[in-house]
């Protein structure tokens, strides 16, 4: 599974225009990856596992980034506005 997940990696970065990509959209990517990959082991099902287990807490953490981008961005409108004010 290594050679075919490291040859399919490279064709998925390859692929991938970084052009109108977020982060959600990458991960997106790797979800359906983990979810069609057949694994043929004990091992490399529980890897997949922890890698699907992984990929929802960035998927959290991305989720709260976006939020706080958000909130940044409307403070620096504000003080930009109250700047120029002056």
């Amino acid at each position: 599974m290594s050679e075919t997940l490291n040859r399919q990696w490279r064709e998925f970065v390859l692929e991938e225009s970084l052009a109108d990509k977020d982060i959600f959209s990458y991960i997106q990517a790797l979800e359906e990856y983990i979810k069609y990959s057949k694994p043929r082991t004990l091992t490399e099902k529980r890897r997949l596992s922890v890698a699907k287990q992984n990929l929802k807490e960035v998927k959290r953490f991305a989720r709260r980034m976006e939020g706080k981008i958000g909130v940044l961005q409307e403070k620096l409108n504000i003080l930009e506005e109250s700047v120029g004010d002056e």
